[in-house]
């Protein structure tokens, strides 16, 4: 005869055993879809003004100014193996010194249950579009992109970008309202 810790030990290692096969049925049943969708965006303003480096020679750096409209409806990238969405909005270009930049402007989380049929207006950057240099002025292929990192359940944690993109220039000229730095004693956009 078997003492109770033995029995309860085969029990709990074929519960353990049960739910692990579930969980991969869970995982198997979504992997396969496809989680694009359309995402529509443009921009309202761009400016670009002057705004003091990080480095220890206080070197004037770009920093970009932006408003944007995105429109998109991720309603049916919901499913029973999503628990969030991040969406993150992306700016791509090139300079002299660097072939590709990438920063990220604004991110959102999105909730199972949430309204995530997204219509935003005249919605400014979460975080500062700076470059590392001079290479936002007269810029003329600044790509926009929205993407995001599905949150399953179970499974794998994509990285999808959206159908469609906004490609925008900055002008030539500095937006002379302010310079950033001593002057202004702040570094708000």
């Amino acid at each position: 005869m078997h003492s109770v810790l033995v029995r309860g030990n085969a029990i709990l290692a074929y519960t353990l055993s049960v739910l692990a096969a579930l969980t991969f049925c869970c995982f198997l049943s979504t992997v396969f879809m496809d989680y694009r969708t359309k995402a529509t965006m443009n921009t309202v303003t761009v400016m670009v003004k002057k705004h003091p480096s990080d480095s220890a020679r206080r070197e004037l750096n770009d920093l970009g100014v932006l408003t944007f409209n995105l429109q998109t409806d991720l309603t049916d990238l919901f499913n029973w193996n999503v628990k969030q969405l991040f969406l993150y909005l992306t700016a791509e270009y090139t300079t002299p010194n660097n072939q590709l930049n990438q920063v990220v402007l604004w991110d959102k989380i999105i909730l199972r249950g949430e309204n995530a049929n997204l219509d935003f207006k005249n919605m400014n950057l979460k975080y500062y579009f700076s470059d590392d240099g001079n290479g936002l002025r007269g810029n003329k292929n600044v790509t926009l992109t929205l993407s995001w990192n599905i949150i399953p359940n179970a499974g794998l944690l994509p990285s999808v970008s959206a159908i469609g993109n906004h490609t925008f220039s900055f002008p030539s000229e500095y937006t002379s309202s302010h310079v950033y730095g001593k002057e202004t004693q702040h570094a708000g956009i």
